[in-house]
């Protein structure tokens, strides 16, 4: 039997404003990132999304990204490695007070957006990223781009690592995700996103936009909570991977922390 984790971004609402139904995509998932407060979130929506995944036992991830409401972290922001400590050990105190408060642990944390793409090739920002997690609890998984620098500074930086590939995004030749500013980043097709991630996981390899294959190593997939059809495709997806004998199970309950 093969297991997989399968990881979403939620808690991405703010104040009035709802990006999706997490109280659905929740019960697709087996890990959930959830936004700090500086690209998304608030205290109230951080409380109430740490008190779902704990009642629906989903692995609780924070999900820091640059300060950048307006732009949903997406955007790159200039900042100075040890601001970038601080900056990621701020928002991961933010949600580990919550996690205290509702009587559960914190079990991962995954940079959103702008801070996760600039990671995955600075090696100096990684390292800033991995020394902020380390320093507050070293038995926290680092979720990073399969093949990325911030894996290579996670485990220099004695933490666990977990290799993400992407459900819905493409790959460019080294590996790296398309940019969003392509036209041909996201992948709309449904079957076309399953394809991609079955092909992940039982061969190791992803197909890059120049028809290349790219070796990949798929401990968790994401599948983006902020999508059109976010709950459908995780849906599709789930009972998909089900009929391939993948089973989801949290990162936290594997084995295959590297």
């Amino acid at each position: 039997m093969k297991y997989v984790d399968l990881n979403s971004d939620i808690g991405e609402g703010y104040g009035a404003y709802k990006i999706t139904s997490d109280e659905a995509i929740i019960n697709m998932i087996s890990s959930a990132n959830i936004a700090c407060g500086f690209h998304a979130g608030d205290a109230n929506v951080m409380d109430q999304t740490v008190k779902l995944a704990k009642e629906k036992n989903v692995g609780i991830g924070a999900h820091p990204g640059f300060p950048d409401l307006m732009g949903f972290g997406r955007r790159m922001i200039h900042m100075e490695s040890e601001e970038i400590y601080r900056m990621v050990a701020y928002q991961i105190g933010a949600l580990q007070s919550f996690c205290l408060i509702n009587g559960v642990s914190m079990q991962h944390v995954k940079p959103h957006g702008a801070l996760y793409n600039l990671a995955a090739k600075d090696t100096e920002i990684a390292h800033a990223i991995a020394t902020a997690i380390y320093d507050i609890d070293k038995n926290l998984i680092l979720y990073g781009l399969a093949g990325s620098k911030l894996l290579t500074m996670g485990k220099k930086a004695g933490l666990k690592t977990a290799s993400e590939v992407f459900a819905d995004r493409t790959y460019q030749s080294d590996g790296t995700l398309t940019p969003r500013t392509s036209t041909n980043a996201v992948i709309s097709n449904d079957a076309e996103a399953v394809k991609q991630v079955l092909q992940m996981i039982t061969e190791g390899t992803v197909t890059a936009t120049d028809g290349t294959k790219v070796p990949v190593q798929a401990d968790t997939i994401c599948v983006h909570g902020d999508g059109e059809h976010a709950i459908q495709f995780a849906s599709r997806l789930k009972v998909e991977l089900e009929q391939a004998g993948i089973q989801l199970k949290r990162i936290g309950d594997t084995n295959d922390e590297k």
